[in-house]
């Protein structure tokens, strides 16, 4: 691994040192690949903001672009330390994230996609979310969903996630998890946490980032969500995950469906209990982690035939599980009829 940090001095960067003192320091962690096309617009809107961050980590994942180039040029010039890491073989997009999020100095860490576009106040508002809420862990906001070209569209994210003001305010009133067992809402690139969160989340699982950082601090602390849009969030061909789509789960059975969401969840409570000495999480939270799991477990194990589902379906109806945990009758017609 090859490691550049490339500062600035303190007349360029002007900053009050008694300022300081009282505010977080702010880390950007973000994990580049074969980012050449996006990058240089990605780093210009964090250049752009009101509230600069203390320092930029960037990990490369063995890029065999131009992105390393673009990052020291960039880091030449910008208004904050830049750190690049650069690995010479491929890590995955798992392990450069850890990597990028370990290398981080501040007492918050927002994470940064390499294709959005940050919006100008975006650490500004975010920071002042942390400000306003000392207990909580991680604030996370909307985003505006664009085209590979910035081109918009008629969605927001949190549209997208079907992230209704009801649910909005039950994050926002310490009750984060009675939606995230619903449905991810949390999306990475518009999130930022308290480093001290950082050895309940790591190491990261595969492909399962997002929903895993929101579930570990909103079991064991709150979180803020905030209802302006924040960043551009771009969808484009090579996007690893993007905003969900309809039929993505037309002609998977409910094995495939909800089986993996059985592991996922398994591993969230192994973790709650292996770091509750230093993060502790309530009864009443693990007991319903324990709940939605027979539920996943029943949905997953639903036979082939319809009718053969019926009695199984029927029962978790009757245990209001399904409104607990999902969208009540629409998801049980939805388990029956797939």
């Amino acid at each position: 691994m090859i490691l550049a940090v490339i500062g600035v001095d303190d007349s360029t960067l002007n900053w009050d040192k008694k300022e300081m003192t009282r505010s977080p320091l702010l880390s950007v962690a973000l994990a580049s690949f074969n980012g050449e096309r996006y990058i240089a617009e990605q780093l210009e809107s964090i250049a752009q903001q009101y509230r600069l961050p203390d320092e930029l980590v960037i990990s490369d994942d063995a890029s065999t672009d131009s992105t390393t180039d673009i990052v020291l040029r960039f880091a030449r010039h910008a208004p904050f330390p830049v750190q690049l890491l650069e690995h010479s073989e491929r890590l995955g997009s798992t392990r450069n994230f850890q990597t990028a999020i370990c290398a981080c100095n501040g007492d918050i860490i927002f994470l940064c996609d390499q294709d959005d576009v940050w919006y100008p106040k975006k650490i500004e508002l975010i920071e002042a979310g942390f400000i306003d809420n000392h207990n909580a862990g991680a604030v996370f906001t909307d985003a505006d969903v664009v085209g590979e070209n910035l081109n918009p569209s008629e969605i927001r994210l949190w549209e997208a996630f079907k992230f209704n003001s009801k649910e909005q305010a039950q994050i926002n009133g310490c009750d984060a998890l009675e939606v995230l067992f619903k449905h991810p809402v949390v999306t990475g690139a518009t999130m930022a946490f308290r480093s001290i969160y950082r050895d309940l989340i790591l190491p990261l699982p595969d492909m399962w980032h997002d929903a895993w950082i929101a579930l570990l601090i909103g079991a064991t602390s709150s979180l803020v969500a905030l209802p302006t849009p924040l960043i551009a969030y771009r969808q484009h061909n090579s996007n690893q995950l993007g905003i969900p789509r309809r039929g993505r789960n037309r002609g998977k059975t409910c094995a495939e469906i909800y089986g993996p969401q059985v592991l996922h969840y398994e591993l969230t409570r192994a973790r709650l209990l292996a770091h509750e000495k230093h993060f502790p999480v309530s009864k009443q939270k693990l007991e319903k982690m324990e709940e939605l799991l027979i539920f996943l477990r029943n949905r997953a194990a639903l036979p082939q035939s319809p009718w053969q589902r019926l009695p199984i379906a029927l029962n978790e109806l009757a245990a209001f599980r399904y409104h607990r945990y999902a969208f009540g009758t629409i998801s049980f017609w939805k388990d029956l009829l797939r």
